[in-house]
This record gives structure tokens, C-alpha cells and sequence, in this order.
């Protein structure tokens, strides 16, 4: 039987039982953890000192404790990294420059944690009077991080529209449809756009041209505020690229037509496909989930005649469907 490693967050089911049935007993033996050795790389079960053939378990409360502490270190190790970071870049921040936004002012700051994120968004926002612009990519809208960001949203961006704001959105073409995408729209009241592309690049909020804010690392946790202008210009420019590629989905919804019997969603995998990427690395970049990637994958095969994944790339480039516009 293959064991899979893994951590104690996550203890198998073969090991938690072996470890129940170890306490209750006093003792199991060695050759019976054969199929559970992450209870002795996790320190839950060690030989008896007069019989190494057997072994005893360790109490549930000086484990916890001990791994407990192991976790506790890793934070400290972790916030003191932040700490150093933040002191190495502290003194070149406040070096004074002619595109300084202001005194004491700087250009980039990092920002750690779901909760101090949105404070530094909030304080933003409610100096903003002119326009946000926005690029949601499917990371941030769901779990604990999409819950967060969007009970912290709404009264912000609200306030904004009162003050005679503008909002734009841009969104990946499979959020179209997301009832909870929609209704935030719904609830709003004031001028707020939204359009959709196939792929985007992670998330993005430029308030009034003049701060920015994008992910600084993949789970959400840190976030770096950026005032310097060349990096906002090149944003900007970046929006509005894009904004114009992009097909309207609210306040009115354009739909975008098949060609040759190939949806635009297919179409989006074809040229996914002919460049080799896996279907795991398709779902994330078109923001589905695999299963999904591969019904259509599916349905394009059927669509060109093809029996394999070799044929369906030599298909897709003789089609000429990458090369029609809608």
C-alpha cells in the first residue's frame, strides 16, 4: 500500500486509527505502522526502549504541544522575514525624489494580511473622487479571500459612485455568468462598467491614476501599494489595452458569436491547445475548473473530426479558426 507524505494538519486515515489504537493498547507493533510511518515522522508512536520491535505512542497532549510550538516558530520565522524585508526597503523609500507623491510619502509599501489589505484599499478609495479601474481574475473571487474583499467593497465602491465616480471592471469571460458577479453590480447604483476577456492577469485596482494595488504573493496575504508613476502609467495603459479587446457585459450584455460551429470559449482552448499546454494549465489560465476544460476540449474534437489530441491540434491549424476574427 503506497502512503502518501503529508502533514499533520492532515493525518491519514490508516494513521489516525493505528494511533487511537495504540493509546487505547499502550503499544502497537512496528511491523503494523508499516503502512502509517508519518506517525513516527510526526513523533506519534517511538520504540520501546527494551523492545524495539514495539511501539508506544506519545500522550495527544505533549504532541500538540510540541507541534503546536513547531508551528508557533514558523510564524515568528515568517513575520521576522517581513520585519527584515521592511526595514531593508524602508530607507529607500523615504528617499526624496522628484516624482515623490509627497512628503513622507512611499512609493511602494507592502501590505500583509486579508484585513489590513482592504483597510489600505478603504482609506484609498475614500479620498478617490474621479474613476477606479479594476481587473478581477478568477484567484480573488471565491473562499474566505473573495468573501472578504467583497463585504469590504460594496460601501466603498458605493461612496465612490455618490461622489459622482466612475467605476470599470474587467473580468474573465467564465465569471460572465456568476450570479454573485452580477448581483454586486445590481446592488450598485452610479456609473459602473463591466467587460470580459478569455485570460487576464491577476488582480489589479488603480484608484484615480494615482495608486495602485496588486497581489504581492499567490494566497492572497500580501499586497503591494505602488504610487510611482511610471509603474501606474504602464498599468493604466495596460487597462485600457485591454479594456478595448474586451467584449461588454454589463451594463449591457454583448454575446460573442460561434464560427463555423466553434464557440469563442473553444476557440480560446484551440489556441491553448496548438501552443501545448495541459489541460490542468488551460483550466487555470481560461479560469475554469479541469473538468470543465475538458467537456469543451471534448466538444472541439467532435467539432473537427478529431480521435486524438495529436489530430487535434493538426486539425485546429489547418481549421484556420484562430485566424477569424468574430
Amino acid at each position: 500500500m503506497t502512503h502518501l507524505e503529508h502533514g499533520i494538519g492532515e493525518l491519514c486515515a490508516v494513521g489516525a486509527k493505528l494511533y487511537e489504537q495504540a493509546l487505547l493498547d499502550g503499544h502497537v507493533r512496528a511491523v503494523d505502522a508499516a503502512d502509517a510511518p508519518c506517525l513516527t515522522d510526526l513523533g506519534l508512536l517511538h520504540p520501546l526502549l527494551d523492545d524495539p520491535e514495539l511501539l508506544e505512542p506519545v500522550s495527544p497532549a505533549a504532541a500538540l504541544h510540541r507541534l503546536l510550538s513547531t508551528s508557533a516558530a514558523r510564524v515568528v520565522d515568517e513575520r521576522r522575514r517581513e520585519e527584515r524585508l521592511v526595514e531593508q526597503f524602508a530607507s529607500l523609500m523615504r528617499i526624496d525624489t522628484p516624482h515623490a507623491t509627497g512628503p513622507g510619502t512611499p512609493l511602494l509599501r507592502l501590505h500583509s494580511g486579508t484585513a489590513l489589505i482592504n483597510r489600505a484599499i478603504t482609506e484609498t478609495m475614500a479620498e478617490a473622487t474621479e474613476e477606479v479601474l479594476c481587473i478581477q481574475s478568477h484567484a480573488g473571487l471565491s473562499g474566505p479571500r473573495g468573501e472578504a474583499a467583497s463585504v469590504a467593497a460594496y460601501s466603498r465602491d458605493q461612496a465612490l459612485l455618490d461622489r459622482g465616480g466612475r467605476i470599470r471592471a474587467l473580468y474573465q469571460h467564465t465569471m460572465r455568468h456568476l450570479p454573485s458577479v452580477h448581483a454586486g453590480f445590481e446592488r450598485l447604483r452610479g456609473d459602473t462598467m463591466a467587460r470580459g476577456l478569455d485570460e487576464l492577469p491577476d488582480r489589479l485596482i488603480v484608484v484615480d491614476r494615482t495608486v495602485a494595488f496588486i497581489p504581492a504573493g499567490d494566497d492572497g496575504r500580501l499586497a503591494l501599494e505602488v504610487r510611482h508613476p511610471a509603474l501606474l502609467a504602464y498599468f493604466v495603459t495596460t487597462f485600457e489595452r485591454l479594456w478595448r479587446l474586451a467584449t461588454p457585459m454589463y451594463p449591457e450584455t454583448v454575446q460573442r458569436p460561434s464560427l463555423n460551429g466553434v464557440t469563442p470559449r473553444q476557440r480560446a482552448i484551440a489556441a491553448l491547445l496548438v501552443e501545448g499546454h495541459t489541460d490542468t494549465v488551460i483550466a487555470d489560465r481560461l479560469g475554469m475548473n479541469v473538468r470543465t476544460a475538458r467537456v469543451h476540449i471534448a466538444k472541439l474534437a467532435t467539432t473537427l473530426g478529431s480521435d486524438s489530441r495529436a489530430q487535434l491540434g493538426y486539425l485546429i491549424a489547418r481549421s484556420g479558426i484562430l485566424d477569424q476574427e468574430p
